[in-house]
């Protein structure tokens, strides 16, 4: 077996995990250089070939499989910068993206505007067709009135094309043909059909994953060819996979087709991180999985061993921003990271995020011109970085201008600038713990209930109070945290999921039209797994679920099939059971009394082609190490204190470590609390004790 390398492009860094022939995993971080990705993926690689001893080069050259994660597809759409897209749908629905959902946080709150649509309404082309909801054809379509449209659309210079037409999920027929004519006088540009990327119910979020997916296919073809050409000429000569958002990855030429499946991708691979450190260290199958980057803080769940699924997330805040439509792994993200700038709002509060000051320049401390206060700023005057080490003494950091702007920033607040330096902190924490809360409290989920896991370079400066704050009384902080995404990328599958929409409730089940539904969709999961190289003999598993809810309910809940079909009433009555069953897990009740209403079926292949394999577990004698060396912290608990450093390089299996204490990894520092304490598992992650 030849390096297997994992790449997570962050707005900040790039990290990098490269797993080697004997099992072993290596971690480098470098800069994100967002002109170029190749030049800080390749600075990163360099930094693992030198511990290695191979040039960048050889070590392309011995990689049999790169698996590369990216923020480009997130980024592009939530900066607005993605191809001139069209939109074409059935007339009458012209307003489908510009309505969205109709909501808003703060109904009553005019203090800003109703959000513009994903695509311009100035870009919106009406069809004259339509479909009824039962597959008929109520309008027939003109092939001249499209002929005319699509005339238009080339005379404008639209880069690609979004066709989400009513009803097509009933019947297709129309969709084909405007794909057909779009080939035939707009060959090479781009087009996306509803019905073949999203078959669901809901008008506005298939139309939505229609647009979004449209608009990012120039921009995706063209950084994924560039990255992998990059890749080729620096002799790369293995297989290249790229993370998606379902906590998988998939052949480049998949993601081509589909980049939608590229958003969130980085932040959804955490989570399978956080389920394999768990099992890893045996305890429990229920984790709350905390990425903390240099740009943003995200957060994920672990539920009974498993990954949590959305069809709810948002690019942007929830009504306001535009909706994925497509299912992906659950994760929250808020603007508080390492790089997040702290600020004064006009009735005179601390504010911190959710504007970062990324890589370029960054904060202050990196020497590059940043002038406002950041959270990395705030540690490194607290006393909890070494600015000679970090990331492994890589990046030098400039102490005189992060202690510049921190005692500014200190005068308008009225602080000392230790007191300010701390209040940043714990704003961000807040942030965090907030966050935390909405896709624990809010949905029926316990936070004592689970172990925490951290990742992200920023992770260990304020995990332990935030689990502390939670309830959470272990976190697992693994030595490679802050390529935690990049690590979830090592032990991901394969993994692609088939939708079809088939309506049908409990009281009157169409047992063959949902099987109809089921057949096709193992159909196209097998014709996936067939079109997979080197995945015929390997390891495969399949899910089948349906988006499920109460009569008059708004919202579904994702219920598992007891089975692949359905063959009689004694199966519809055990599915109708599955759905109480998570209904009340979610919401601490069941109506036995309501009829259950089915709307999407769904079907979730995993393909498990490699798995790294698992680092020695064997025990380990406690032992109270020796500090390397003492420092000036300033802790909320005990104000200025000498504080013992610790160099995690130097620590053993069984170490046990009493706060206050700082813990140096090369890409990470870990902050052990006055009256918390730490230890090294015989696994090689930190275990940090938080009751």
């Amino acid at each position: 077996m030849g390096y297997r390398i994992s790449v997570d492009t962050g707005g900040t860094f790039t990290d990098i995990i490269v797993l080697d022939p004997s099992g072993k995993l290596h971690i480098g971080k470098a800069l994100t250089t967002p002109q170029r990705i190749f030049e800080g993926m390749g600075e990163a690689i360099g930094v693992v070939g030198e511990e290695l001893g191979l040039p960048v080069r050889d070590l392309l050259a011995q990689t049999d499989i790169l698996i590369y994660g990216t923020t480009r597809a997130t980024n592009a759409v939530v900066t607005k910068r993605t191809a001139k897209t069209a939109f074409l749908t059935t007339r009458g629905f012209k307003d489908t993206l510009t309505f969205k959902e109709g909501g808003k946080h703060g109904p009553h709150d005019y203090t800003y505007d109703y959000p513009d649509p994903y695509i311009p309404r100035r870009y919106t082309f009406e069809i004259d067709e339509r479909i009824g909801s039962e597959g008929e054809v109520v309008a027939p379509m003109s092939d001249a009135q499209v002929r005319e449209v699509i005339a238009t659309l080339k005379a404008r210079g639209f880069e690609a094309i979004a066709v989400s037409l009513l009803w097509s999920i009933a019947n297709p027929a129309h969709e084909l043909r405007i794909g057909q004519l779009l080939e035939e006088l707009m060959p090479g540009v781009p087009y996306t059909l509803s019905h073949q990327l999203v078959p669901i119910l809901r008008e506005y979020r298939r139309a939505s994953a229609t647009a979004i997916d449209a608009s990012l296919k120039p921009l995706m073809q063209h950084h994924l060819k560039e990255m992998s050409q990059d890749l080729r000429a620096a002799g790369f000569g293995g297989d290249l996979l790229v993370s998606t958002s379902v906590g998988g990855c998939q052949q480049v030429e998949e993601l081509v087709a589909r980049p939608i499946n590229t958003l969130k991708s980085g932040p959804a691979m955490a989570p399978v991180a956080g389920r394999a450190y768990c099992d890893l260290e045996k305890l429990g199958n229920n984790a709350i999985v905390c990425d903390t980057g240099g740009t943003t803080f995200d957060v994920g769940l672990v539920r009974d061993g498993s990954l949590v699924y959305t069809r709810d997330s948002w690019l942007g805040p929830r009504w306001l921003g535009d909706i994925m439509g497509t299912s992906t792994v659950d994760v929250r993200s808020i603007g508080a990271g390492g790089g997040s700038i702290a600020w004064i709002d006009s009735g005179g509060l601390l504010r911190v995020g959710p504007q970062s000051a990324g890589s370029v320049p960054g904060p202050a401390c990196y020497g590059r011109g940043g002038d406002k206060p950041t959270v990395t700023d705030a540690a490194l005057y607290l006393g909890y970085i070494d600015p000679t080490y970090f990331n492994g003494g890589r990046l030098k950091l400039d102490v005189a201008a992060g202690a510049r702007v921190i005692e500014t920033f200190a005068k308008s607040t009225g602080r000392s600038a230790d007191e300010t330096a701390a209040a940043i902190m714990t704003v961000a924490n807040e942030l965090m713990i907030k966050a935390i809360g909405e896709i624990t409290v809010n949905d029926g989920v316990n936070p004592r209930e689970s172990v925490v896991v951290a990742g992200g370079g920023a992770a260990g400066f304020n995990i332990m109070p935030i689990a502390q704050e939670l309830g959470c009384a272990t976190v697992i902080l693994p030595r490679l945290a802050s390529g935690l995404s990049a690590c979830g990328m090592q032990y991901s599958d394969i993994v692609f999921e088939a939708t079809r929409s088939r309506f049908t409730d409990s009281s009157a089940f169409d047992i063959a039209a949902v099987n109809y539904a089921l057949t096709e969709i193992a159909r196209e999961l097998a014709e996936f797994r067939a079109k997979l190289k080197g995945a015929e003999s390997a390891e495969a598993s399949i899910r089948f679920l349906v988006e499920a809810r109460y009569k008059a309910q708004v919202w579904e809940l994702d219920t598992p099939l007891p089975k692949g079909r359905i063959d009689g009433p004694a199966d519809v009555a055990a599915l109708v059971e599955a759905f109480h069953q998570v209904h009340e897990r979610v919401y601490a009740v069941r109506d036995e009394g309501s009829p259950v209403e089915f709307v999407n079926w769904k079907g979730r292949i995993s393909i498990h082609l490699f798995a790294p394999p698992p680092p020695p577990s064997t025990g380990a004698e406690p032992y109270t190490p020796k500090a390397d060396a003492t420092r000036s912290c300033y802790f909320i608990e005990t104000g200025r204190t000498p504080t013992a450093i610790f160099r995690g390089q130097g620590l053993k299996p069984g170490a046990q470590i009493k706060g206050p204490a700082i813990i140096e990894e090369p890409t990470t520092t870990i902050v052990v609390y006055p009256n918390l304490k730490a230890e090294l598992s015989p696994a090689g992650n930190y275990i940090l004790h938080c009751a």
